[in-house]
This record gives C-alpha cells, structure tokens and sequence, in this order.
C-alpha cells in the first residue's frame, strides 16, 4: 500500500488514491475488506459498510462472478483527477479521486469510477476518518470538460 504522504490535503487525496486503486486491483471482496481495515480510524467505515466493499460487490455480482477473484479478471485502476472538497484545520480534509478503471474477463470494459472520503490524520499517515462517509462523487471521465466543470485537477506526483 502506496503510504507516507505529506501532513497536506494534497497528501491526503494522493493516500485516498493509493487506498483506492489497492481495494479495486484486487478485484475480491476480501481484498477491499483487507485495505479497510487497514487504512479505516476508528468509528470510520468497516469492511461491512465500506462503499468501496459495496462496489466490489456489486461489480462481481454483475459479473456474475462469486466473491473471490477469478484467474482470468484483471481489473486495473488509474487515478487521474482529484479534488479536495473541505478541509477543518490541518488533521481533516474530504478528498475525492477520479479513476479510469479497466476491467477484463473475456473482454475489456471501462468505466469512470470516482470516491469521496473523510481523511484524518493519525498520528504519522492519513486514514478514512470516522462518521458516515460524504455523498457519492460524480463518476465522471477523466479530463472531460465535466470533470474540470465538476472542480477535478490533473493529479500530478506527490
């Protein structure tokens, strides 16, 4: 798990990335249940709750495809674009990341998939903070005209 971003809402959207892409590259449920309880403060999101378990789910259920990851998926997400929405002092910001993400099984798709969270800084790293989590981003394509509409940057190296 990509960690060690800077103490900066900047470093809190490039952990939420890492967080992200970790959760959707595993393409299981135990995977994204593995990062959350990792990468969750407490009173944040479990691996029952979490939005990122629910959409792996949902992926595999459309799939058609049981909760472990099969030989033959391949999921790859790329985050592209990110936007911090609020921040309250320096130990909490809600950050939101826009990923392409390619899936194959017998052929590719791809899909636009975005997340918001609260990030709190825990001592040395930022995790998903507690509450319930913001409002579902628009998953909306990287680098359209609608993404920069919607506030989304280029992400660049942290």
């Amino acid at each position: 798990m990509p960690a060690g971003f800077t103490h900066t809402p900047a470093g809190a959207l490039a952990q939420l990335a890492g967080i992200d892409q970790v959760a959707l590259d595993s393409a299981s449920l135990a995977g994204a249940r593995a990062v959350i309880k990792g990468w969750a403060a407490p009173g944040g999101p479990t691996a029952s709750t979490w939005s990122g378990v629910r959409a792996m789910a949902d992926f595999l259920g459309a799939a058609g495809l049981a909760s472990g990851r099969p030989p033959d998926l391949a999921i790859s997400a790329t985050p592209l674009m990110g936007l911090v929405k609020a921040t309250d002092g320096a130990d909490w910001v809600v950050v939101c990341v826009d990923f392409e993400v390619d899936a194959t099984l017998a052929q590719t798709a791809r899909v636009a998939v975005a997340d918001c969270q609260r990030m709190a800084w825990a001592g040395n790293r930022w995790v998903i903070g507690p509450g319930v989590e913001p409002a579902p981003a628009p998953s909306i394509w990287p680098g359209t005209e609608a993404a920069i509409d919607a506030g989304y940057k280029e992400l660049a190296g942290e």
